[in-house]
């Protein structure tokens, strides 16, 4: 009885398809430990070892034309530099999918939160944000592919963050990401009167925000701060030809600003 076997056995063993293992072979990486009367390539334990070793430094991430040397001529330190090398690698793409991860929650909670609100109108409390500044434009100007691409800041995955237009009544808009610590300038913390609405043309935003303004006059709002305008691109994906914006307005109410009144 035979104690070799088959291209067809040999990839059943290991997993692989018999394309694989020929290419391999092609390569000059792996060989049959004969080839029988029939021509049938016959393979025993030696070179099914030799293949594990070839799929292991494969999935390392070593290119089919390095195997030969790799398993030639390669010494111990050699392959623990290699295995140094993956794991470093297996590390960032661990982080990738990590702030990945966080990316999907955070796109799920807020198409969650935007969908679930009964009131248009909100108060939010908020801590003290810190910001880097990204983009000052004219407060006449609008964002355009232009500016994008003249800016000498480039931000990694941009339209996955929430861009915030800080508009203090001033000539300049100053566009801006959260950071997590103390940035260029932060927003203090408090109550802010807030309201959401997917957007399709420019004027629709600007009647949203004297909205907001109406309806804090109405309630007797005092507004201490600047006008905050909140985008979120990420959202469009559930809404097609529409961005989604948060205004927010730093806010104390009438009662509040009595009682702080000096008597």
């Amino acid at each position: 009885m035979k104690s070799e076997i088959t291209i067809s056995e040999l990839a059943n063993l290991m997993n692989v398809s018999v394309h694989q293992i020929r290419y391999f072979e092609e390569k000059g990486v792996l060989g049959p430990a004969y080839t029988d009367n029939n021509q049938y390539r016959m393979y025993g334990i030696d070179q099914v070892y030799q293949l594990a070793q070839i799929l292991l430094l494969r999935k390392l991430g070593v290119s089919v034309q390095s195997i030969k040397d790799c398993l030639t001529s390669y010494s111990a330190y050699q392959y623990r530099q290699l295995l140094h090398h993956s794991l470093r690698e297996v590390d960032t793409e661990l982080l990738r999918l990590k702030e990945l991860q966080q990316f999907i929650k955070k796109v799920l909670h807020e198409q969650q939160n935007f969908n679930s609100q009964s009131n248009h109108y909100q108060i939010k409390r908020r801590d003290t944000t810190y910001f880097a500044r990204w983009i000052e434009m004219d407060s006449h100007s609008k964002l355009n592919a232009k500016l994008l691409a003249e800016q000498a800041k480039r931000v990694p995955n941009l339209f996955e963050s929430d861009i915030h237009y800080i508009d203090d009544g001033s000539s300049t808009i100053t566009l801006g990401l959260e950071t997590q610590g103390p940035g260029d300038f932060s927003l203090p913390g408090g109550n802010y009167l807030s309201m959401q609405s997917l957007i399709h043309e420019d004027d629709e935003l600007e009647q949203m925000i004297e909205q907001l303004y109406d309806y804090a006059s109405a309630q007797s709002y005092t507004v201490a701060g600047p006008l905050i305008l909140i985008e979120r691109s990420y959202l469009s994906l559930f809404s097609k030809n529409e961005l989604h914006y948060e205004l927010q307005l730093l806010i104390e109410s009438a009662t509040k600003s009595e009682k702080e009144e000096p008597s």
